[in-house]
């Protein structure tokens, strides 16, 4: 099967356009989109596949999927953008915005903690169901009165859903709005962008179906099968926040397919968005990018800092992330573009990330969600890296 691959990029990175078109071997119903912007301009904005395999419906340049933890980047970057703005600290209590997070023992911990995987809330201790991660308040109640899963100061472990809500609480606090329209108005309408934490039922038609490659299934499916009251199992337990998402987090109808979902505000792993738009925001953090810059240096030398980095509290095998103030700093687990490079990836294949030395922002967004050994963004990147 021939792809045929849609959009524009400037000469000199046909090598790049080459690995976007080999991402798909294999994949007959794939679909997903490339953007890089270099000072500002665009480069590459490329589409190509399937966005909807029950319809046979094309990806097209409009076309946003969920990018899961990717959401966590833009995050990073609206809690960046309130200390560069003075109305928040990295090395301030969290408690000082967010009184309630002070209970069981967590009056110590720092925005910066709480922020790089280090505040011992990486999953919820008590079952949440759908009906609860759709409710925001529940979500950062619960968290706030949950005693930590292991003590400040003894190490960092991926906190892979709950990280959303606890950057987004803080963030509201400070903000006086909630994530997705402090995130509206601060980055999405300035730059004019298709991007979303909360998709607005008017952006429904748009958004492309998931699907799971079968070996990431398995590996689901594997987790899943472990005992959920064993310390070795917070991992699975982060993910599936208990039992309210699907074991898999996509079904055909379910997980972040579902509506509900895609509608509510979850920033952990929720965000909806075109490729073009991440590059745009990303590149906004290094550089004037349609007028917009998102991130001064020293606010960006502040949050880009290594503060979580080496293996975790539950082991698991190398190698392992680097983080800053929740931004996934480059290093063996995620290679991105030089070792100043910043960003976050999130589950199934999707990445982003700016380059402050390149001046360039990235991302790689896709329906067709693959685990462990995914190479497609890696050889993109490492095409990118070979023309720059």
């Amino acid at each position: 099967m021939t792809i045929s691959i849609q959009g524009q990029f400037a000469p000199g990175f046909e090598r790049v356009a080459e690995a976007f078109a080999a991402a798909f071997a294999g994949q007959p119903t794939m679909g997903a989109g490339l953007a890089v912007r270099v000072a500002g301009e665009r480069v590459v904005n490329l589409w190509a596949g399937i966005a909807d395999e029950r319809t046979g419906a094309p990806w097209q340049e409009t076309t946003a999927s969920v990018v899961f933890s990717c959401t966590k980047g833009l995050a990073s970057i609206l809690a960046a953008r309130l200390v560069q703005e003075g109305r928040l600290d990295y090395e301030a209590p969290v408690a000082r915005y967010w009184p309630e997070f002070a209970a069981a023992g967590k009056g110590e911990v720092l925005v910066k903690h709480l922020l790089s995987h280090k505040a011992g809330l990486s999953a919820p201790d008590v079952d949440a169901t759908l009906d609860d991660i759709l409710d925001w308040q529940t979500m950062v109640s619960r968290l706030a009165a949950q005693a930590p899963i292991w003590p400040l100061g003894s190490g960092h472990a991926y906190h892979a859903l709950t990280h959303g809500w606890l950057a987004g609480e803080l963030i509201r606090r400070v903000a006086g709005q909630s994530v997705g329209a402090y995130f509206a108005d601060t980055i999405a309408a300035p730059l004019s962008v298709a991007a979303w934490i909360g998709l607005p039922a008017r952006e429904r038609g748009r958004v492309a179906h998931l699907q799971v490659d079968p070996g990431l299934r398995d590996l689901w499916a594997t987790e899943a099968a472990k005992p959920l009251d064993g310390p070795v199992n917070w991992t699975y337990r982060a993910m599936t926040l208990g039992r309210a998402l699907p074991a898999e987090l996509v079904t055909p109808e379910g997980g972040f397919n579902d509506p509900r979902v895609q509608a509510a505000e979850i920033p952990g792993a929720g965000g909806i968005a075109t490729a073009d738009a991440l590059a745009s925001i990303w590149s906004a953090t290094v550089t004037e990018t349609d007028g917009v810059r998102l991130l001064d240096p020293a606010t960006r030398a502040l949050a880009t800092a290594v503060q979580s980095e080496g293996p975790p509290v539950f082991p698991e095998p190398p190698p392992h992330a680097r983080w800053g103030m929740g931004f996934q700093l480059d290093s063996e687990a995620r290679r991105y573009l030089t070792s100043r490079s910043f960003g976050h990836d999130g589950a199934g294949g999707q990445v982003t990330f700016a380059d402050p030395d390149a001046r360039l922002g990235f991302a790689f967004v896709t329906n067709w969600m693959i685990g462990p050994g995914d190479l497609r963004a890696t050889r993109i990147i490492d095409a990118l890296r070979g023309v720059l």
